[in-house]
């Protein structure tokens, strides 16, 4: 079991979740997020005043996902969330030690579904 952690662009979301659902993914958390990465923010005048923002909005994306679903989780997302320009995101794959679903008491991988 893993758990794929992806950060994207906001306007990138309804990409990444149509090629999740082509990928037969269809269960994930999502979270608006700010955050700075190699982008670094930018700067903007708001009423005279030079503002530097350096926190950018982003999308987090959560997904645990049995073993054989983890590449075209990964592969899905990238289709999705992929421009070639610099702020694109990140995917980040860990170990899912335990997974229990609350309802059934059901435990591992037949919790995850």
């Amino acid at each position: 079991m893993k758990l794929v952690t992806a950060m994207i662009q906001p306007e990138k979301l309804p990409d990444v979740k149509k090629a999740l659902f082509e990928a037969q993914i269809h269960k994930m958390t999502v979270t608006n997020v700010v955050g700075a990465g190699q982008q670094k923010g930018f700067t903007e005048s708001y009423r005279g005043a030079i503002e530097e923002v350096n926190l950018l909005k982003k999308v987090r994306l959560e997904i645990a996902v049995n073993d054989n679903f983890v590449q075209p989780t990964v592969d899905a997302i990238i289709k999705g969330a992929r421009t070639g320009n610099i702020g694109d995101g990140k995917i980040i794959v860990t170990n899912l030690e335990q997974c229990i679903r609350i309802r059934t008491g059901e435990t591992g991988s037949a919790a995850i579904g």
